[in-house]
């Protein structure tokens, strides 16, 4: 596919979404001169967002709060969010159409002239992109000044344009991009992967949409089953050595002709370099661990990592510190929407701690969260549909410490209605020195839009208690 392969084409776009994937397709095939459809199950009112910054062109419909059949019958290209499962059945009736079906993240694999580093995992993927394209634009050698070299960040980030940065982006320069479980599904219909893949770990996630972990991580491992294999300009793969499916992983490809295998871990780093990263827990010095080994691979030393450091601004919703009231601090993880996230969050902190948990059900277990919990937390403050779940692990961890004559304090468990409820319910139980940590281990969709809408809202409750 090229740009010019769209133009005068019917194209829909399925999944306009509020994160900005919907848009920047939206947005790059309009600006190919293709005729565009957008359709969405959600209304126009809870995408007025995303349908706002499609201003420019006034000549795209849109056909929201349901599908209807007949748009998958008449378009001749149909380009679909990741959060829509291959199954679906209006995707069926465009099979059966014979009808051209792609996604953002094809589009760009297809068209993109730059080096591509792809990065994956359960948790902590997020914070490794970031972090890696900072090492990599923070940091200069001989070889990078001369090759004129821009450094590119976007992929499931979130808001960070792809599409539409295409005509800017360079044969020399670097693409950073995380890659969700969904993306990698979607580049394996087309047998594509990025050159350079990283995988941070992998614990049960999105078992609503995959059933079994197993498919799970069948899905993630096609970061690396499709990578390049070339003897002359090598796949690399790297491998978490502290992760047990990446270490497998690891032993198995290693065995490849064309690709470098490459394991890290978080004593790879050294203590200088440790010292001067600003982010809290072991979980995010395993991202350090991850970024430092990609920057390595291209040359950078070790001095100037250290020097690039200090200057990284952590990304919001993940483990954010969003106030300190009366020597209690707040921090915003949003972010952590599986149970191993919101776990490496509990122990990131020596302080007496207050979670608040729970959200949309992703049909994922809690038996390690809810004794995470009872170790960790004085108080556990509940919401969402997993809320019974949660409370029912935590105490299932407790009445095991009872048989034991286990003398440790009990968690307190409290289960609210909202967020706000939440809120003012851990402010009355903090205490100087006690930490109040949002870290849901949960989707937000039964409450929320999305993960940055619940972060937000729980920023603006704290302010208000500061205030």
């Amino acid at each position: 596919m090229n740009k010019e392969f769209l133009t005068g084409k019917n194209v829909l776009v399925m999944g306009l979404g509020r994160f900005g994937g919907g848009v920047d397709a939206a947005k790059f095939v309009a600006s190919a001169g293709a005729k565009v459809v957008i359709t969405d199950l959600a209304s126009s009112q809870k995408l007025i967002d995303s349908i706002n910054q499609l201003r420019e062109f006034p000549d795209i419909e849109f056909h929201l709060g349901s599908h209807n059949s007949i748009d998958f019958e008449k378009a001749d290209i149909i380009v679909v969010n990741p959060a829509v499962a291959p199954d679906n059945d209006f995707l069926e009736i465009a099979r059966r159409h014979n009808k051209f079906i792609t996604s953002q993240i094809n589009i760009f694999f297809e068209l993109c002239p730059a080096t591509i580093i792809g990065i994956t995992g359960a948790n902590g993927k997020s914070t490794t992109t970031a972090l890696t394209a900072h090492l990599l634009r923070n940091t200069r050698d001989e070889r990078r000044e001369t090759r004129d070299e821009s450094v590119w960040l976007s992929g499931n980030i979130g808001n960070e344009p792809l599409l539409i940065i295409l005509d800017q982006i360079k044969p020399n320069d670097l693409v950073v991009l995380e890659l969700s479980s969904f993306q990698l599904e979607q580049l394996a219909q087309i047998k594509k992967a990025p050159q350079i893949a990283l995988l941070t770990n992998l614990t049960p996630n999105h078992l609503d949409r995959y059933g079994a972990f197993a498919d799970y991580c069948t899905a993630k491992e096609n970061i690396f089953k499709y990578q390049k294999l070339d003897d002359k300009f090598p796949a690399v793969s790297i491998f978490n050595a502290e992760d047990k499916i990446a270490a497998e992983w690891f032993e198995r490809y290693k065995k490849d002709s064309g690709r470098t295998c490459i394991r890290f871990s978080t004593e790879d780093t050294g203590e200088e370099i440790r010292g001067s990263f600003p982010l809290p827990g072991r979980a995010n010095l395993s991202n350090l661990a991850a970024a430092v080994t990609i920057a390595r691979y291209f040359g950078i030393d070790d001095k100037q990592i250290e020097n690039a450091l200090p200057h990284f601004k952590p990304l919001p919703h993940r483990l954010e510190l969003v106030s300190e009231i009366n020597g209690v601090r707040w921090y915003n993880d949003s972010k952590a929407t599986t149970p191993q996230g919101a776990i490496s969050a509990l122990e990131a902190f020596d302080r007496p701690i207050i979670i608040i948990a729970g959200g949309y059900d992703k049909n994922i277990p809690f038996d390690e969260f809810g004794q995470k919990i009872a170790e960790k937390a004085k108080a556990a403050i509940l919401l969402g549909q997993t809320a019974s779940k949660i409370a029912d692990a935590i105490r299932k961890t407790q009445d095991s410490r009872l048989k034991t004559q286990d003398s440790k304090l009990k968690t307190h468990i409290d289960i609210v209605n909202s967020l706000a409820e939440a809120v003012n319910l851990a402010n009355q139980l903090a205490e100087s020195g006690d930490v109040v940590l949002l870290s849901p281990a949960c989707a937000s969709y039964d409450m929320f839009d999305n993960f940055e809408q619940r972060g937000k809202q729980f920023c603006s409750l704290v302010h208000q208690i500061s205030s």
